[in-house]
C-alpha cells in the first residue's frame, strides 16, 4: 500500500497526563486540552483514553468540538469551550452541557440572555491580548457574573514556555489582582504553567501539548511514530538532479528512494533539503524538494533498499523535527494528514 502508517500511542498520552497530574497538589484538578482533533491524533479516542485514565474536565476550541467530545465521554465529565458562546452556539451548547468560557461583555449577554440557567466560566486577559476580559471590562461584569456563580476563572499565559521570562510574573501578578479574594475557582496553567511550579496552578490545571510528547514537558512519553512505505529506489550518477527546481545535485552515485507521502500530509515544505528520516536507526537525509505526494530520500548507505522510512519516532520526535521546519511541535501534530492509516496501539 502507497499509505503511510501513523502509530498512536494512547497509553503514552495516558502517561503523560498522569505525569503532569503527579506534579500537582491534591486539591488541584488536571483538566485535558483536545481542541484540534486533539492536537491531531483523534479527539474521541484522545478523550475516551484520558476519561478511563481519571480525567474529568475537557477544554476545546469551539462548540463544534466540544459536541464531538461529548458523544465519546458521556453525560458526566465538564466541556468547556475557549471561544466562549459565539452567536450560533445556543443550541449546541445546550444539547451537550458545554461550559462557554465568555471572553466579552458581549457574550455575557448572550449567554445569559438565551441560557440563564446554565453553567459559564469566565476568561480574562492577564496580559496575552487575545482572548478574554481586561479589568475595566471585568470590573464592569463582575457583580452579575458573581451572583449566577461562575463555574471556573481562567487567564492563560503568553511565555510559559521561557521559565524566567519576566511577563510569567507580571501576568500571576495580574490574575491574582482580578480574582484574590472573590472565592472562585481558578485556572491559570496549561502545559508549560504546571512546569513553573504551584504558584500558577491555583485549583486546575490544562494540559495540553505536554499530553502529546511536545515540549516544554521534557519528561513526555512520545505519542507518535510516522512510517512511509517506499514507492521505488533509482540509482543517480553523479551529477544528476532530483526533484522539482533541480535542487539537489549528486555529489556522489546515489541510491534514492521515492516515499509516499507529501506537504499533502503535513510534512511541511520548509523540510525541503533539511530533514532526516530512519532506516531502524540509520539516518538517511531528505533530498530535493518536499512535493504534495512524495518525498526523495538519499538510501545510498544502506546496505539494502528500506520499505519502509521513518520521520517521527524514537530517534526524532515532533520537535526535533519542528526544529529542522523552522516550526513548533504544535504545527507538526495538528499538521498530520488524513491519509495516514491511523494506528492506535503501542510502539
Amino acid at each position: 500500500m502507497a499509505q503511510a502508517n501513523l502509530t498512536i500511542n494512547l497509553d503514552a498520552v495516558a502517561d503523560n497526563w498522569r505525569a503532569l497530574d503527579a506534579r500537582t497538589g491534591p486539591d488541584t484538578e488536571t483538566a485535558a486540552v483536545v481542541k484540534a482533533d486533539g492536537y491531531g491524533l483523534g479527539a474521541e479516542r484522545v478523550a475516551a483514553r484520558l476519561a478511563a485514565t481519571g480525567a474529568r474536565t475537557y477544554f476545546v476550541a469551539t462548540a463544534a468540538e466540544g459536541a464531538r467530545v461529548r458523544q465519546t465521554v458521556g453525560e458526566v465529565p465538564a466541556i468547556a469551550v475557549f471561544s466562549g458562546h459565539m452567536d450560533g452556539d445556543t443550541d449546541l451548547i445546550r444539547a451537550n452541557d458545554l461550559i462557554p468560557m465568555l471572553n466579552s461583555a458581549a457574550q455575557v449577554d448572550r449567554h445569559l440572555d438565551a441560557l440563564p440557567d446554565a453553567r459559564f466560566g469566565v476568561q480574562l486577559d492577564s496580559g496575552m491580548n487575545r482572548l478574554g476580559m481586561e479589568p475595566a471590562e471585568w470590573d464592569s461584569q463582575k457583580a452579575r457574573l458573581l451572583d449566577r456563580g461562575p463555574w471556573l476563572v481562567m487567564s492563560h499565559l503568553a511565555c510559559a514556555d521561557e521559565p524566567d521570562h519576566p511577563m510569567n510574573a507580571q501576568q500571576l501578578a495580574a490574575f491574582r489582582a482580578m480574582t484574590d479574594g472573590l472565592g472562585l475557582r481558578r485556572s491559570l496553567a496549561a502545559t508549560g504553567g504546571i512546569l513553573l511550579g504551584p504558584d500558577y496552578h491555583f485549583d486546575l490545571t490544562r494540559p495540553g501539548i505536554g499530553l502529546y510528547g511536545g515540549a516544554p514537558f521534557s519528561a513526555a512519553v512520545p505519542a507518535v511514530q510516522l512510517s512511509i512505505p517506499v514507492i521505488q529506489c533509482r540509482d543517480v550518477a553523479l551529477g544528476e538532479t532530483v526533484g522539482y527546481g533541480n535542487s539537489w545535485i549528486a555529489s556522489r552515485p546515489s541510491r534514492i528512494a521515492t516515499i509516499a507521502a507529501g506537504y499533502a500530509d503535513g510534512l511541511l515544505r520548509s523540510l525541503s533539503g533539511k530533514a532526516t528520516l530512519f532506516a531502524r536507526s540509520t539516518p538517511c537525509p531528505l533530498v530535493g524538494r518536499v512535493s504534495m505526494d512524495l518525498l526523495t530520500i538519499d538510501v545510498t548507505d544502506l546496505k539494502e533498499d528500506p520499505e519502509t522510512l521513518e520521520i517521527l519516532g524514537p530517534y526524532q520526535g515532533v520537535d526535533s523535527l519542528a526544529d529542522v521546519a523552522g516550526t513548533i511541535g504544535y504545527e507538526i501534530l495538528t499538521s498530520l494528514g488524513a491519509r495516514y492509516d491511523r494506528r492506535y496501539n503501542r510502539f
